[in-house]
């Protein structure tokens, strides 16, 4: 090969080399972008969370929660399982893989109403299918936050609350019996004598695993947040043993929502109270 050939050969693996890295130059910058528009599109959605529970003083952990993120916002499911032997843990399993199948498509997060009775009916029906009558049942709380706006439903007794300017504030009232009289005094149902002697049963009245099952609590409309409020999901176990202004402290000091959520256990955890129920919490902050 003559030096002319060199110099022809040379210039074309130049050429493209040159080639080669400017292709590759464009690829990567093109990569870049959409990775940095997929990660502003996480953080804008995304909310903080934590979750914790204890077993309490019982055998069985018969409460189970589940936390759901998509793009469009945050949701969260605790259920509080209860029936013979391991039927109160399969029940609250059974309600929380129900939520997080049916929110794990984004289409979920666009009718909250809908979306949360459709959890709920599921739910329902596949206890009612998958175990025997009367095993197992379950107390469920949801909550949405969407757009910086707070949608719930609830069956039995698990707390839905809101912490904003250092007070923890019940957004759900619950299906035990003792609401039920209040409800009942208030339509003019019940007397006042009727509706008082009923004040300290806290018995429920409705759950999931039942034959019938149609009543739900529902948002009369979503809870506006303005930012740096927790929403907070309780079972009895945690809100029934540990003081309210207790709970309120835990929100209140430092950390981050996990922290929270395992301060808020160990008020269970460090009770002297006998016979301890499951207590259960998941946290979030807007």
């Amino acid at each position: 090969m003559n030096i002319p050939e060199y110099a022809i050969a040379w210039l074309s693996i130049v050429a493209l080399g040159l080639s080669a890295a400017r292709i590759w130059m464009e690829v990567s910058s093109r990569t870049a972008g959409k990775r940095e528009r997929r990660s502003g599109s996480r953080r804008k959605g995304r909310y903080e969370t934590g979750a914790s529970k204890t077993i309490g003083d019982r055998e069985i952990q018969e409460d189970e929660y589940g936390i759901c993120e998509g793009q469009e916002g945050t949701m969260a499911v605790l259920a509080d399982g209860m029936g013979r032997n391991y039927g109160g843990k399969i029940a609250s399993r059974i309600a929380v893989e129900t939520f997080l199948e049916i929110f794990e498509e984004e289409n979920a997060f666009y009718n909250p109403q809908y979306s949360f009775r459709k959890a709920f009916q599921g739910a329902n029906r596949r206890i009612l299918k998958e175990m025997e009558e009367d095993q197992g049942a379950a107390s469920v709380g949801a909550v949405m936050v969407k757009d910086c706006r707070l949608y719930y439903a609830a069956v039995g007794n698990v707390k839905v609350a809101v912490y904003r300017n250092r007070e923890l504030v019940p957004v759900s009232s619950g299906h035990t019996i003792d609401v039920l009289a209040r409800q009942k005094y208030e339509e003019g149902k019940l007397t006042r004598q009727e509706a008082v002697s009923l004040l300290d049963e806290h018995r429920l009245y409705n759950y999931v695993g039942q034959d019938g099952f149609r009543d739900i609590e529902f948002f009369d409309k979503p809870v506006r947040l303005y930012g740096g409020e927790y929403v907070v999901l309780m079972t009895d176990g945690l809100y029934e043993t540990a003081r309210w202004k207790d709970l309120e402290d835990c929100l209140g000091g430092e950390g981050s929502c996990q922290e929270k959520a395992f301060s808020m256990i160990e008020l269970v955890n460090r009770s002297e109270e006998e016979g301890k129920d499951n207590g259960a919490v998941v946290v979030i902050r807007c």
